[in-house]
């Protein structure tokens, strides 16, 4: 009991570090740009050593898109807990939804790391590849949404990958209306366009009670 105590305290005390510094390295991309600067200025910044600061980030990339982390448990927690009679493409909406609040709880800040993110070749390269790192978890998570066994069906990864870049698109057009647009509307309108054929007429609502799951 004591051991995992201490296990949890760590655990917490080393993600609010990793926090700190990740802060620290996103602050003085935002103004000298990501290209100008090297780890050990990341790290000077924070007030650590070069060492220290490797022990968290293994790279500059990491340190800055540290912030998207967790999206992807984010999104595969909810997409484990649709409702099995939930057609796919609905249920990769729903469960997108949960990384909504992250853009819309504090603009300034998205808006800033979205650009920075949006802005470098390195940052949104590293990104598509740790997106690209997501595809197996939330393809997972929609096989066992729906009990699958057996090897995944190709068709659950291309509705992933295509999922994640009706997210990546809205994201772009929201950042770009300077978060005047409605992330939540631009994300129904890239999945109303990637509907289903045999769907019945493509609305925005076609995915209801966007207040409940965003």
């Amino acid at each position: 009991m004591g051991g995992t105590a201490r296990s949890g305290t760590r655990a917490i005390a080393r993600a609010a570090v990793r926090a700190e510094l990740s802060q620290a390295a996103f602050e003085l991309t935002r103004q000298r740009g990501f290209e100008n600067i090297t780890v050990d200025d990341m790290a000077a910044a924070a007030g650590v050593s070069r060492s220290t600061f490797l022990r968290y980030f293994g790279t500059k990339e990491e340190a800055v898109l540290t912030a998207f982390d967790a999206h992807a448990d984010w999104v595969a927690d909810a997409l484990r807990a649709r409702p099995a009679d939930e057609d796919d493409w609905t249920a990769l909406r729903r469960a997108l939804g949960a990384v909504i609040p992250y853009y819309l709880r504090d603009r300034v800040s998205a808006l800033a790391i979205t650009r920075l993110v949006q802005a470098s070749p390195a940052l949104s390269g590293r990104q598509r590849e740790k997106q690209h790192g997501w595809r197996p978890a939330l393809t997972r998570a929609l096989a066992e949404r729906a009990h699958l066994s057996g090897p995944v069906p190709l068709a659950l990864t291309v509705k992933v990958a295509a999922a994640l870049d009706c997210l990546n698109i809205a994201v772009e057009h929201w950042s770009a209306s300077d978060g005047e647009l409605d992330l939540v509307e631009l994300l129904d309108e890239g999945f109303v366009a990637l509907a289903p054929v045999d769907a019945p007429e493509a609305t925005t609502d076609t995915f209801p009670g966007r207040s409940a799951a965003v």
